[in-house]
């Protein structure tokens, strides 16, 4: 059910004209934010198909049509080379143009360039990134083990962002591992007694919390079970429920299974105003849980276009921006075709092509 569709699920003190309990305040806030947090999840979703679409549809054909107009560019800059109207500074600067762009469009794909970049550089184009690779890895290697205090073999790879992720990754998990089996070794020696009183509040918490959203659920089966029900319009309206019911409780989304007892009035706003101190203090715990996953899926959700587009994390960064730094890309990619396509018209003509060199600087 939409989100705009649901009954609130908040206590309201305007009933008794009372002061709210720090619990209830508390109850209060984490819905409250639950719903901020599902509403920008949901826009989210929402963009992000919108986004792929224009990003297929409008920005790589364009992207390819500069590719294109940049090899056209290389050839005829190729071509010009060895034309005797240019002097030893304006081969300098046509060998320097032509390896940059090569090396650009080669990272792109065109495999077929490499020939024309090796011409210019004297060099292999496979060798040299190799080796830079190699360099790039060793540098990134001593930045990471300064930054995470870590140690890594001769082995580890760093050539690439995939790859120094993956490495990373596994160092991570291994040192997890090992902390973890060092955390069980201490747990097998001798508890102070306010330790075994602090993990047992804890175990209790926690599965008081797991009896909380297991009886409101169960109380939900007992109402709405289609099985029972002989009316078959009304079970079809049931079994929509149970779906509802299921998978919310799949997820231990709390709000939701609330939301549903308020809609088929298994519940009013009196009882939701009257629930004790302990009962909210197990809710409070798993709206918390609820929130803190849903503030990580946002999170996942917006890391590759946080690096996309360099926003940093403490930045906020919303759906609509996305779409935004989109438009904003395709617009100067259309200008940027535009002026080479004009200069491949102009440099047709050694005389315009040695002009515009002139302001090229090495």
């Amino acid at each position: 059910m939409p989100i705009s569709h649901q009954k609130i699920v908040r206590i309201d003190h305007a009933v008794e004209k009372t002061n709210l309990s720090k619990a209830q305040k508390k109850f209060n806030g984490l819905i409250k934010k639950i719903d901020v947090q599902k509403k920008l999840l949901q826009e989210w979703q929402n963009t992000i198909p919108k986004y792929q679409q224009r990003f297929h549809s409008e920005y790589q054909p364009l992207f390819d049509e500069y590719n294109e107009c940049r090899i056209a560019m290389v050839h005829l800059l190729d071509e010009s080379y060895s034309d005797k109207f240019f002097k030893k500074t304006d081969k300098a600067k046509i060998q320097n143009l032509i390896s940059d762009m090569t090396m650009q469009l080669i990272n792109e794909g065109m495999d077929e360039l490499k020939e024309i970049y090796n011409r210019y550089n004297e060099t292999d184009f496979d060798t040299e990134i190799q080796s830079m690779d190699e360099a790039i890895g060793d540098e990134m290697k001593s930045m990471i083990e300064a930054m995470f205090g870590m140690e890594f073999d001769d082995a580890a790879d760093f050539s690439s962002p995939e790859k120094m992720r993956e490495t990373l990754e596994k160092k991570m998990q291994a040192e997890q591992a090992r902390q973890q089996h060092i955390e069980e070794k201490r747990s097998k020696r001798k508890k102070s007694a306010k330790q075994l009183e602090t993990e047992a509040k804890q175990k209790e918490a926690e599965q008081e919390a797991s009896k909380s959203i297991q009886e409101v659920f169960r109380k939900l089966v007992g109402v709405l079970h289609p099985d029972r029900e002989p009316d078959e319009a009304e079970r079809e309206r049931k079994t929509e429920l149970m779906q509802r019911v299921n998978v919310a409780y799949a997820k231990k989304d709390l709000l939701q299974l609330l939301a549903l007892q308020l809609e088929i009035e298994q519940i009013d706003q009196s009882q939701l105003n009257t629930m004790t101190e302990n009962r909210l203090k197990h809710f409070n715990k798993i709206l918390q849980e609820q929130l803190d996953e849903l503030v990580q899926e946002i999170s996942d959700v917006e890391y590759p276009f946080r690096m996309q587009l360099n926003v940093p994390p403490y930045l906020n960064f919303l759906p609509p921006q996305l779409l935004k730094a989109l438009s904003a890309e395709i617009a100067e990619l259309q200008l940027v075709i535009k002026n080479v396509q004009r200069e491949l018209k102009e440099f047709q003509h050694p005389a315009s092509l040695k002009a515009g060199l002139k302001s090229y600087r090495l």
